[in-house]
């Protein structure tokens, strides 16, 4: 297949990565240190066992439109950096390409083909304007939730470092032949890419710990462990999982798990940094709206209170203006 990766960061660049060793034609769409080294070195992955391979079959280019028509899209960047490359996307597809975004949080799809009230909504925090999804018609996304753990050491090297999953849903919960397409291919690459009839579900379940636990960090410069362990921040998890979990209720969703077990889940990960941390200590924009905007604004559409998330979002939005436009 031919598969386009708009991005080469930890998780574009490990997942292209291990397309390209399978055999499969992968071209990164990228940009300064990554494209030069990518162009004239291939990628390197550093599996978590320590051994490394390189994928020297792949293109890297920062010109869409001469990088063409391909089977396989995928959007590999933040949720925020979305809207920067949204009007771009069309020229890398043709009436059958499929588009794979991985960004966490509730996505700017959300809302297509999902009966009831709000069917086709936009939704303000993560598509104000409607551009993103305009540019990019959700026709043509195959919803994604990503359970790999990786990072960019350097331009053209990624570290592997714990998970496999990608699992794959069409957005009305069908079943497809393309759907199945894309799974055979991130199969053989060494993924586990299951087929999901309830994707806006996992959605859920993954977002339920990056909403609490990536601004808490952000807040306290604390790890998962350091917040799964601290009483009063364990409450403040409780509390706004519970609350999440009664939007998401009015929206369908059910959760698989109980909130005990999906803290417990984050403490035994241990002295981890979230991504939030991480970008609020090097100075970059965090990714606050996907992550937390967005369960408020869905608080809001359904009329659940959710106070708990309301403050901490209040606070993180101030701290990430405070990156952006320092005082």
């Amino acid at each position: 297949m031919k598969i386009a990766i708009i991005g080469a960061g930890a998780i574009g660049g490990y997942l292209g990565a291990k397309l390209a060793l399978a055999g499969e034609e992968v071209t990164f769409l990228v940009r300064g240190a990554n494209l030069q080294a990518i162009a004239s070195s291939g990628i390197k992955v550093i599996h978590a066992d320590g051994s490394e391979q390189v994928a020297h079959r792949v293109r890297a280019t920062n010109d869409y439109r001469a990088a063409g028509v391909h089977d396989v899209v995928v959007l590999a960047m933040k949720a925020h950096q979305l809207g920067a490359v949204a009007d771009e996307v069309p020229l890398l597809c043709g009436p059958e390409t499929v588009i794979v975004p991985m960004q966490n949080g509730i996505p700017y799809w959300y809302f297509h083909k999902l009966k009831g009230p709000f069917e086709g909504r936009t939704l303000q925090s993560v598509d104000p304007d409607g551009r993103i999804g305009r540019a990019i018609g959700a026709d043509h996304v195959l919803g994604c939730v990503v359970y790999v753990a990786s990072e960019l050491v350097a331009p053209g090297v990624v570290r592997h470092i714990e998970g496999d999953r990608f699992p794959l849903g069409e957005l009305d919960g069908s079943s497809s032949e393309r759907a199945q397409r894309v799974s055979d291919a991130f199969g053989r690459a060494g993924f586990k890419a299951p087929l999901l009839a309830d994707i806006r579900s996992e959605i859920w379940l993954k977002l339920w710990g990056n909403l609490v636990f990536n601004p808490v960090s952000a807040l306290t410069r604390a790890t998962l462990e350091g917040i799964a362990r601290f009483a009063p921040t364990r409450e403040l998890a409780a509390f706004m999982m519970s609350e999440a979990q009664q939007v998401a209720a009015k929206l369908g969703v059910t959760f698989r798990v109980s909130i005990d077990k999906r803290i417990a889940g984050a403490e035994k990960v241990g002295a981890h940094k979230t991504s939030m941390l991480q970008d609020i200590e090097a100075g970059r924009e965090p990714e606050i709206e996907a992550l937390v905007g967005s369960v408020v604004e869905l608080a809001r559409l359904t009329e659940t209170p959710t106070p708990h998330i309301d403050a901490v979002y209040a606070l993180t939005r101030l701290l990430g203006r405070s990156i952006v436009a320092p005082a």
